[in-house]
């Protein structure tokens, strides 16, 4: 539907898989997929059921190649401007999603498609995968958050490397400057993010998305200060059913049952 499918793996009912969906046109952004991924993400944000997810692919050739340059070619600069908050808001959808999200990358992330990578908490790629931010080479700037998740991703001289050259790395090279996280065989880069997003999903709910949120906030301030979101994410979890429940089962030698 509009380019974007909706599952949860059938061997985890906690794990969410967001597909881009759209091989005809290697998963190129429409207008209407981006709205359509908002409202996805929307959804699973909303899930109290869903504690990890991944982000991944149909299609043989490309993860996503960015924006849909046709249907921009046959935009006025009025409709251009228009699609802008559409597009943010499928952006920000990936990016703000509470639970801990994997992308599972593999041909051409390219544009739109690297930073739909960037936009989650780990990138594993296969050896397939081919990675940039090419925008300056048709005289554009990165706009679904390529210049700061690459910049707080991998440092400023690599991220400058990426973005002012538009130049492509390979699965190799990415895992080199850190844009990746793990590198897999050719074809294995969905089944790895779904056990990854299946260990998340085994954890308290409630301590994961308190740590992603830590994580997230602490980001780009000092140590004082991100020690200091760190203690409100300890304690907002150090009283929780959760906490109770994980340290009883660890003292009754079993698997949690978390309540949250």
């Amino acid at each position: 539907m509009d380019g974007v499918t909706l599952r949860r793996d059938e061997k985890n009912e906690h794990v969410a898989e967001i597909v881009l969906d759209r091989p005809e046109a290697h998963n190129a952004l429409s207008t209407a997929m981006a709205r359509r991924l908002a409202a996805v993400c929307g959804e699973v944000a909303a899930d109290p059921s869903v504690r990890a997810v991944v982000l991944s692919a149909a299609g043989a050739k490309a993860f996503c190649v960015g924006a849909d340059l046709k249907e921009r070619n046959a935009m006025t600069d009025d409709e251009i401007l228009a699609q802008r908050p559409v597009f943010r808001a499928a952006f920000g959808g990936v990016l703000n999603l509470p639970q801990p999200v994997v992308a599972a990358v593999h041909g051409y992330a390219l544009g739109g498609g690297c930073e739909f990578a960037l936009s989650c908490d780990m990138i594993i790629a296969d050896e397939t995968a081919v990675l940039g931010l090419p925008e300056v080479t048709v005289g554009l700037v990165p706009g679904g958050g390529g210049t700061q998740l690459a910049l707080r991703r991998m440092g400023s001289g690599r991220a400058a490397d990426l973005v002012f050259t538009g130049r492509r790395l390979s699965a190799d090279e990415a895992l080199e400057y850190g844009l990746v996280d793990r590198k897999v065989p050719a074809g294995t880069a969905r089944e790895e993010a779904l056990t990854v997003a299946a260990a998340i999903a085994k954890n308290s709910p409630t301590a994961v998305r308190a740590a992603k949120r830590a994580m997230r906030l602490g980001g780009g301030v000092g140590l004082e200060a991100g020690l200091d979101i760190e203690d409100n994410a300890w304690r907002s979890v150090a009283f929780s059913p959760d906490r109770r429940e994980g340290i009883a089962a660890f003292n009754e030698k079993r698997s949690p049952d978390w309540p949250s």
